[in-house]
């Protein structure tokens, strides 16, 4: 489960099997819709399951939190909104 990021901190929860491949996907913009819209193409959270259903039921969970909730557990863990896929890149 991952919640990725534009510059302008747009945000988009996701689910995925393969955090690296998902990220390459939304930085070169492969998957069409919202997040292509937007631009969002930083991972700045995430937490690993070990079971797919886990991952789905903490991604319904944050979706249903308010903006100020998910910025909190973001900065809690990633004060900067470095993008953690990929070293050496900050969301600005």
């Amino acid at each position: 489960m991952y919640i990725a990021a534009s510059l302008s901190r747009v945000l988009y929860i996701g689910v995925t099997n393969n955090l690296e491949r998902r990220a390459a996907q939304h930085r070169d913009k492969l998957i069409p819709g919202f997040t292509a819209k937007y631009s969002i193409k930083y991972i700045v959270y995430f937490e690993e399951f070990d079971y797919i259903d886990q991952a789905i039921n903490r991604e319904k969970q944050l979706k249903r939190w308010t903006r100020a909730k998910k910025i909190k557990i973001i900065e809690k863990f990633n004060a900067n909104w470095d993008d953690l896929s990929v070293d050496d890149r900050t969301v600005e």
